[in-house]
């Protein structure tokens, strides 16, 4: 279990720049401050991910998201079904540094169905939600597989929570006139089509 003040530490050391691998309810990820060009900077470097391909961001609740992001009542209605939980929305974005959105003005967010993720995300804002992988790579399941993976001393905390081996999130665009979904994965297309009918019917 991790204390109030451990979350405080972790907390201090993103602020400061640094990355910490944490659990979600899909995979383990990197975690960096959308605040901190350098951490950003090195978010890509450690990954080895293209420039072009812009980094998720995770958040603790639906309010967080309207503060960085458009919402629409479609996407607010998805957000209510599905959130938190391993969904991934794409929408206009308002507050995040292009640095993450690789110069698009689209952002993707989700809200982690993790306790541990919940929790320092409170106390942190935002945060990458990256998986912790080489890009092209498969994503590591264990803390020791990532560690062996990632040998850089800017990753100041592996939050060790078991194994985490779940389908990806789905991740549906929002910011067409209709919704489209970019990649299926633990929320199935008939799922997200039962909200969006509802909608529009």
């Amino acid at each position: 279990m991790i204390t109030s003040l451990e979350y405080d530490r972790l907390a201090d050391a993103i602020h400061q720049g640094f990355l910490i691998i944490y659990p979600t309810d899909t995979l383990y990820a990197i975690g960096a401050s959308v605040k901190s060009q350098k951490a950003i900077e090195q978010v890509f470097s450690l990954k080895q991910r293209p420039r072009s391909l812009p980094l998720p961001v995770s958040v603790d609740s639906m309010e967080t998201i309207n503060d960085i992001a458009e919402l629409n009542p479609l996407a607010q209605a998805l957000i209510s079904a599905f959130l938190p939980g391993p969904l991934t929305l794409v929408l206009q974005n308002k507050t995040i540094p292009k640095n993450i959105t690789s110069g698009k003005n689209t952002v993707a967010i989700r809200i982690p169905n993790d306790e541990i993720a919940l929790a320092l995300l409170k106390k942190t804002g935002p945060l990458t939600v990256t998986s912790a992988n080489i890009h092209g790579q498969s994503t590591p399941t264990s803390i020791d597989e990532i560690r062996n993976m990632f040998i850089s001393s800017n990753i100041v905390a592996y939050i060790d929570d078991g194994t985490r081996n779940g389908s990806p999130s789905t991740i549906v665009d929002m910011t067409a006139e209709k919704p489209v979904i970019l990649r299926q994965g633990s929320i199935s297309a008939q799922q997200i089509d039962s909200v969006v009918s509802l909608h529009y019917g």
